[in-house]
Order: C-alpha cells, then sequence, then structure tokens
C-alpha cells in the first residue's frame, strides 16, 4: 500500500455525526456534512470544524506510541475526513485518540493494545452476517473474520473484549439521520470508553479488500486468497480499515509485507464480558491493578506478544481436543523435563517484543527524517539480536518429544533466518548489540554500519568521536581543577552533562554552593547534576554530527530492509513459535510451584480434591479442597447452605478449573475430567446499574435472558442466586420456570439457591441433584447460642440447616428482641411448609433408576475402549445395582 498506488478516496466527505448519547441528524452544505451542535454542548461551526481540510491539510497524526501523553477516553466525535462530530466542546481538530488501551480489563502485565477495529454487518437477507477486520499498529498481522451471529451480538462482543480496540470503525449507515442500528447500540452500550468511529459506506468495497490482500499479503500466507474469495463482508471491513489507518495514522505498509488471517469463531468457547469479570479472568474486581487473577496466576511469561497471547488464550479458550491434547503433551514434558523447561526458559526471556519489532520492519514512512532513520537504525539492530536467538531457540527443541515441539523445531529449521541474518551481518557491525541504557545504545547505533561501505558516514562518524572526546577533556579538566570526582552522563533529554555523588568529603556540597560556571544544577538525593555553557556548545555539535550519522546511515539500513522483506514471512512464523512457546513454559512454570495434575476429556465433569486457583494464591489458611461430579444423567446440580459457607466460591472455581483445562493447562485438583464446552455463562452478583437506571432484579432478568437465549447442550452454566430481587412467591416462581428449561438442556448446570422450593425439583426430573455445604455447630457455654463453624466441605442432599440467616444475623450484634422474633415468625413460615412438602413417590424414585440405567447403556454402547469381556462384566454391574435399587425401594 505505497503512496504511488492510493485510490482517488475524497475523503474530505466528512461523515455523519454518531454519539452514543444524542444522535442528531446532520444538514447537508455542498459535499460536506456539517455537524449539528448538541444541545449543552459548544457549537462548531463549518468553517471551523473544516479549516484543515479547506487548506488541503489532513489533519495531525492520532499517536499510539508510549511516549505520547493519552487524550481523554470520552466517546465524542472527532473532525477528520472519516471521523464524527464533537459533542464535547473541543475543537474537532484538538482531539486525539489515546494510545492506552480503553477496554476495562486491562489487567497489570498485559502490555497496553494498539488495535483498530472495522465491523460491517450484512443487509437484507444477510443481515446478522458479521464482517470484522482489525489491525494492531504494534503488530503487521491483519486479522479478518466473518460470522453469523445472534440478535443479541455475543460474538461480536466477545471479539472487540479480547482485541480491546483503540478505536471501532463501522459505515456511517449504522446510525444514520441518528437512527441506531442494533449492532451500533450494542456495542455503544457495552464499550462505552471506546470511541466509534464512522465511514462513509462506500470505503467498505470489498473489490477493493480483495486487491489490498493481494497486493499486501506475504507470500507464506497468499494462500488465505482462497478462503476470502467468498468473505464480501470481512474483505469490505478490511477495505475501509487499511485506508483508515492510512490516512489518520500515516502508516502505510510495504508490499507483500503484511500476515493476513481468516478467523472464524470456530473451535473456540465463548465466553461473555460480564462472565470475564464475575470468574476474574483477566482484572480482579475489587482493585484493576491487582494481579490476583487467573491471569495473574498463569502468567510467567517472558515475552509481550506470550502475554498477549495467554491473555486471548484466557478469554476465549480453545475447545478443539487435539489442539489442547497438544498442548497439554508439551507442559507434561516440560514439568518431567528441567534441562528443556530450563534451557527453553532462558532462551525465551532474550527475546524482545518480536511483534512490534516485524511491525516497524514493513512500515514505510511516509517522510524521511532523523527520528524515523534512528528508528530504523534501532530495528535492524533488534532484528540482529532476534535472529542470533534462533539458533539456541533451536537448539534448545532439538531432543524434545512432544509433537507440538518437534513441529515448532521444523518450523525454525529455516534457510531464510541465517539468510536474513547474513545480509545484516554483511552491513552491520558483528560487534553491534542489543544493549540497556540510552548513552551505549546510542553508541551502538552511532556505529552499527560496518566502516568502508559509505565514505561519508565514516568522516562522520570520525568528527562525532572527536566532538566525544572533547567532552571528555572539558569534564576532566573541571575534575582536576575543582578537585571534585566528576563523571560524564548523558539522558535523552539532557544530552551531555555532568555528575557528582555527595557522599563522603563531599556530602555537605548544596546546589547553592555550586561555583557560578555550573549551570542548571539539580540535585536529587544525594547525586548533584548540572552543566556549564562549554559543555551545553559541545553537546549541540554532538547533536548535529549524530543526526549526520543517522541520516547517512539510514540509506544504506533502508536498502538493506527493502532485501529483508522479500523473506519476511518467516519472521511470522518465528512470532507465533515464541509466543505459543512462551505460554506453554509459563503453564509449565505454574504447574511446579502448585501440585497441579493433568486434566482428562470425557463426556463427564469429574474433579476430585480442587481447589480455587486464584484463592489459593492469596489465602494464608488451607484450602478446603472438593468434589464435583456431572454428567448427562445427573446435569442440573442445585447447591444449598447458609451464606459464607463458600458456594460462590466453589461456582467460580468450577468455571476457572474448566478455563484451564481448555487451554491447555494443568488444573488444580488431585484428577480432573472435563467436557468441553463451547459457552460459559454466569449469574453471579447482587449489584443494580445507576446509568442504566436498571435495579437488581432487571439485571438478573438481563442476565438470565442473555443465557437461556444462547445455552446449548455443550455449555456450562453457573447461577448463584436468582430471582433474590423480588418477592418470595415471584422469586420462586422465576427460578422454577429457568430452572426447568435449563433441564431440559444437556448443559452442565450449577444452580445456587436459598429457596428451599427448588430443591424438589430433584422429585421431578431425573437428571436432578442436591448438593449442600456443611456447616458444624458449637457454642462457647450454656448460656450462649449455638454458632455456626464453616467446613467449605460439600455434600450430597439438601442442607438441613434451618435459620442460618438468623444465626449469622446474631453473629452481627443485631438487637436480641428483634434476633428472638425474627425467630418466632421464621419457625412458624417453616413449619407450614413442612406440612405442605410430600415424600418422594416411589414412583418418581423408579424413574429416576431407569433414567439413570438408560443413560449409562447409552454411554457404554458410544463406548470404544471397552473390550467384549469388560463390556459384558459392566452390563452384569449395571443389572445388579438396578434390581438393588429396585428392591430397597419395595422394601421401603
Amino acid at each position: 500500500m505505497t503512496s504511488s498506488n492510493n485510490q482517488k478516496y475524497s475523503f474530505p466527505l466528512v461523515t455523519t455525526p454518531c454519539e452514543s448519547r444524542a444522535h442528531l441528524p446532520p444538514s447537508n452544505q455542498g459535499q460536506f456534512k456539517t455537524p449539528t451542535p448538541v444541545q449543552g454542548s459548544s457549537s462548531v461551526g463549518p468553517s471551523r470544524a473544516f479549516s484543515s481540510l479547506s487548506h488541503g491539510r489532513w489533519p495531525r497524526k492520532r499517536p499510539y506510541s508510549s511516549s505520547t501523553a493519552p487524550a481523554s477516553s470520552s466517546r465524542s466525535g472527532t473532525n477528520t475526513p472519516f471521523r464524527t462530530s464533537s459533542t464535547s466542546g473541543r475543537t474537532p481538530s484538538s482531539r486525539r485518540t489515546p494510545y492506552q488501551s480503553t477496554s476495562s480489563t486491562t489487567p497489570a502485565g498485559v502490555p497496553k493494545s494498539s488495535t483498530i477495529l472495522a465491523i460491517v454487518e450484512g443487509r437484507g437477507q444477510a443481515h446478522g452476517e458479521i464482517g470484522l477486520a482489525c489491525i494492531d499498529l504494534r503488530q503487521p498481522i491483519l486479522t479478518l473474520s466473518q460470522f453469523s451471529d445472534s440478535q443479541t451480538y455475543v460474538k461480536v462482543t466477545t471479539k472487540i473484549q479480547i482485541y480491546q480496540p483503540l478505536e471501532i470503525i463501522m459505515p456511517h449507515t449504522a446510525c444514520d439521520g441518528g437512527n441506531m442500528t442494533k449492532l451500533y447500540k450494542v456495542i455503544s452500550d457495552n464499550f462505552e470508553s471506546t470511541p466509534i468511529s464512522t465511514v462513509q459506506r462506500k470505503y467498505f468495497n470489498e473489490t477493493k479488500g480483495i486487491q489490498y490482500v493481494k497486493q499486501l499479503c506475504a507470500s507464506d500466507f497468499s494462500a488465505v486468497e482462497m478462503e476470502l474469495s467468498s468473505k464480501y463482508y470481512c474483505l469490505a471491513a478490511g477495505a475501509a480499515l487499511l485506508k483508515y489507518v492510512e490516512f489518520i495514522q500515516n502508516i502505510v505498509y510495504a508490499p507483500n509485507s503484511l500476515k493476513v488471517v481468516f478467523k472464524g469463531s470456530e473451535r473456540t468457547t465463548m465466553i461473555d464480558a460480564t462472565t470475564a469479570r464475575n470468574l476474574e479472568l483477566v482484572q480482579n474486581m475489587k482493585d484493576v491493578k491487582s494481579e490476583h487473577t487467573l491471569f495473574g496466576v498463569l502468567n510467567y511469561t517472558s515475552t509481550s506478544g506470550g502475554a498477549r497471547l495467554l491473555r486471548a488464550n484466557i478469554l476465549q479458550p480453545p475447545c478443539d481436543h487435539e489442539t489442547i491434547k497438544l498442548r497439554l503433551d508439551v507442559v507434561e514434558e516440560l514439568t518431567q523435563s528441567e534441562e528443556a523447561f530450563f534451557n527453553l526458559q532462558t532462551v525465551l526471556s532474550k527475546f524482545l517484543d518480536v511483534d512490534h519489532l516485524l511491525s516497524l520492519c514493513v512500515q514505510i514512512p511516509k517522510q524521511e527524517t532523523v527520528k524515523t532513520a534512528e528508528n530504523k537504525i534501532t530495528n535492524v539492530i533488534y532484528l540482529k539480536h532476534v535472529l542470533e536467538l534462533v539458533e539456541p531457540l533451536i537448539k534448545a527443541l532439538q531432543y524434545t518429544k512432544s509433537e507440538l515441539l518437534q513441529a515448532y523445531y521444523k518450523t525454525l529449521d529455516d534457510q531464510r533466518f541465517g539468510l536474513i541474518l547474513e545480509k545484516i551481518r554483511m552491513v552491520i557491525h558483528d560487534d553491534t548489540r542489543y544493549q540497556k541504557g540510552t548513552l551505549s545504545m546510542r553508541t551502538q547505533k552511532c556505529f552499527a554500519v560496518r566502516p568502508e561501505i559509505n565514505g561519508l558516514l565514516d568522516v562522520a562518524r570520525r568528527t562525532y568521536t572527536e566532538v566525544v572526546d572533547d567532552i571528555s577533556m572539558v569534564v576532566k579538566q573541571l575534575a582536576e581543577k575543582t578537585g571534585w570526582p566528576l563523571k560524564t552522563s548523558y539522558n535523552t533529554s539532557r544530552g551531555f552533562f555532568i555528575q557528582l555523588q555527595c557522599v563522603g568529603a563531599w556530602s555537605s556540597l548544596s546546589a547553592e554552593a555550586m561555583p557560578p560556571e555550573f549551570i542548571k544544577v539539580i540535585k536529587t538525593r544525594n547525586t548533584l547534576s548540572f552543566t556549564t555553557s562549554d559543555l551545553s556548545n559541545v553537546t549541540d555539535r554532538i547533536k548535529e554530527s549524530l543526526n549526520e550519522i543517522y541520516l547517512m546511515t539510514n540509506i544504506v539500513v533502508s536498502d538493506l530492509l527493502n532485501e529483508i522483506r522479500d523473506h519476511i514471512g518467516c519472521l511470522y512464523k518465528l512470532t507465533e513459535t515464541v509466543a505459543m512457546l512462551d505460554i506453554l513454559v509459563a503453564f509449565a512454570h505454574a504447574c511446579t510451584l502448585s501440585n497441579y495434575v493433568r486434566p482428562t476429556f470425557s463426556e463427564t465433569l469429574a474433579i476430585k480434591q480442587g481447589w480455587h486457583p486464584i484463592l489459593e494464591k492469596i489465602s494464608y489458611d488451607q484450602l478446603v479442597p472438593n468434589n464435583t461430579c456431572a454428567s448427562v444423567e445427573n446435569n442440573f446440580i442445585i447447591i444449598t447452605g447458609p451464606n459464607m459457607g463458600g458456594k460462590s466460591t466453589y461456582l467460580k472455581q468450577l468455571a476457572l478449573l474448566q478455563v484451564m483445562a481448555q487451554i491447555g493447562c494443568f488444573v488444580s485438583a488431585e484428577f480432573a475430567s472435563f467436557r468441553l464446552c463451547d459457552q460459559i455463562f454466569s449469574r453471579i452478583g447482587c449489584d443494580d446499574d445507576i446509568e442504566t437506571n436498571a435495579s437488581t432484579f432487571m439485571l438478573e432478568m438481563r442476565e438470565v435472558n442473555y443465557i437461556i437465549q444462547n445455552c446449548s447442550h455443550s455449555s456450562l452454566v453457573i447461577i448463584d442466586e436468582l430471582g433474590r430481587g423480588t418477592s418470595n412467591e415471584e422469586g420462586v416462581g422465576i427460578c422454577h420456570a429457568v430452572c426447568e428449561y435449563l433441564i431440559s438442556l444437556k448443559a452442565f448446570t450449577f444452580f445456587v439457591t436459598h429457596f428451599m422450593e427448588i430443591t424438589n425439583l430433584d422429585a421431578l426430573y431425573p437428571n436432578v441433584e442436591n448438593y449442600h455445604f456443611e456447616v458444624e455447630h458449637s457454642t462457647e457455654d450454656a448460656t450462649s447460642s449455638h454458632r455456626l463453624n464453616y467446613t467449605h466441605v460439600m455434600s450430597r442432599g439438601r442442607t438441613q440447616e434451618e435459620q442460618y440467616g438468623i444465626k449469622l444475623a446474631e453473629v452481627s450484634s443485631l438487637p436480641a428482641s428483634i434476633v428472638t422474633e425474627a425467630k418466632q415468625i421464621s419457625s412458624q413460615l417453616l413449619l407450614k411448609r413442612k406440612t405442605q412438602n410430600k415424600e418422594k413417590s416411589k414412583v418418581v424414585s423408579r424413574q429416576k433408576a431407569v433414567f439413570q440405567l438408560a443413560n449409562r447403556l447409552i454411554q457404554a454402547a458410544h463406548s470404544t475402549h471397552l473390550t467384549e469381556d469388560t463390556l459384558r462384566g459392566y452390563l452384569q454391574n449395571l443389572k445388579r445395582q438396578y434390581l438393588d435399587e429396585m428392591k430397597s425401594q419395595s422394601e421401603e
């Protein structure tokens, strides 16, 4: 996508305003659609709003680098050729897109996102077909997705949650005339801090999209063209995205340099944003910066790419059994072979952010400056450092046994790595190394290119050396004159300056007592920093000399990068390999620190002595492990017990272990078997939402409605309290109806409730089982009341505890008169309920036994691992168990 190939896009045709709070129709004035001022905000007239465009100037580039101060992340518009109108009262040209992630789920330890996302939805009969394109400004990978979504747009919101975009691009028809489409409203409501830009629909052009793919895609990934041939919507989104990035971010990619990937939503487990927050997958609910999350527990990664991949996997785990098995094989090998583990960990810790480095290598600056020249030199030095690590990484993988590690070993055995490194060594000096420290790296960049390649460059470097020697001489003379131990220091902002350690005989020196020839004196703790007028003049000469060196070096380095881009495909394979190896080593690290076990996969959820992985890291007390069992014959589990008994923690523990198993990590248990699930749902908490004027009960109904609409037979559902926001009668009714719907599915559902009426469902449905958390009673003396001691142990059956809420109220020092009256009223209601309840009928018990027998026979029929003798013995055992159960019921 070079400037010579630019199409004649009339981008000054500004699109319509689309504000999440106020949507007003635009007025057409000539070729511009003028933004209408919103009531309560400052008026921005067309002459002011489009002043930069009328003079043929493009708006200032929106920075994404960490060196730029972040701007406001409010959903105000921006007056650029692509942007919407402003409602924030700021001049449109003054708004900048913030560089940091605007998502609310950025955990500690994850690199800030710099992704821009384009989304388009089909119209007419194709309504619900979504095309999505995203590119990370720090990773040269164009990801295209196309899929059919439901009316709740769960797949779209999940994708946005994973990508954490800086900005979202949509066609202006999504909110034309102030009428928002449902997709636009869902995105703006769920991601309020993420700016949405609208582009005229004509730029979502699938023909341009396929042209971009053919022009920019690296040869190693050209097969994606066939895959994209009929994916019109994602191609259209890609076309708008790349044009937007070129004109707004001023980023142009070299031909045949991008990795283009098509990703559907298949073979992954969907986890909605609410569930991700409830489970604290990547962000702690109480402290955003806390590492007490699943990501924090597993994040022993050494590279930025590894941390990004780990976060993406946790939020959208794979559900392909073969993929998970390959990962588990690697983790098992690394936990058993210390040599392989430490060899890989040592090599990976030396890698830089390969994705960002690769991105900078394939971007072509629109204008060559000293800054761009310096960046190119830095990138080549970094690239040399990374390529020199390929050989040690191959050696670390050479004697591994697992299939996935051997596949990576063969991937890295590519001659192009050696070819690129050879080309770099022909131009870059062998002694040039990546080093920490500004001054050290500056010296490396200055003398990076070999001598005698460019005569003028050699002369400039000699001049630079002489000036640096002059600085050393000036400081030495000052030290002799004052008798102080002065030393030369350097930083980017001040350049060269002098430092004096105020220790020993010089500890009493202050900034005011310095001789007048020392200027710009700053004292930090026990260090004095200052300069002189002569040193300042010499520093200016240094800068001029260094700029000449950078510009001359840039000529040589630019030619080198053009040659390297022909073989860029192997570097993409390197980034994938390093990131995946990094998270697998991190899993092995986490497993060795905690006594995790390798999970298996079957049609049954069975966990022996499992514990909460996050709680393990923050609890000082010994955790109480618990067992879990769910299958087709008992897929609906009702859990009861007193408050603070451990029910909510247990629910979160189940979901966390499911996620850990599906990302390929060992789990916190003595034994664990899981069923692959396509979606994980949760309904936890009793909060209200002031912003949307939603009460606790309304939020409950929204979340349950979402679960009912999207739940499938392969889902995992955890519900902690339902119907508590309304009256008892209505709450029980709603609970009962929701439970009956979920019971009709084959999804594994764990339902926590205090409504004891719900526990009677096991008499109506054979696939329902009751469990409860046990408590123990104790008294300090004969006069004191009973107290509850929580065991946090889960057992079969419904809880037999009565009035545990009142017992908890006693502990909270509630007045005795109130507690006594509460006991009396509660006892009367309890007695009335007991007389109404009936024991399970023999017919229901017989039906349940028949149901369980039938399911076990079906499982045996589907099993391919049983021999004829084993199967015969199993069937005889089933028959004996069934007859014994029938006999015991007849005797009752």
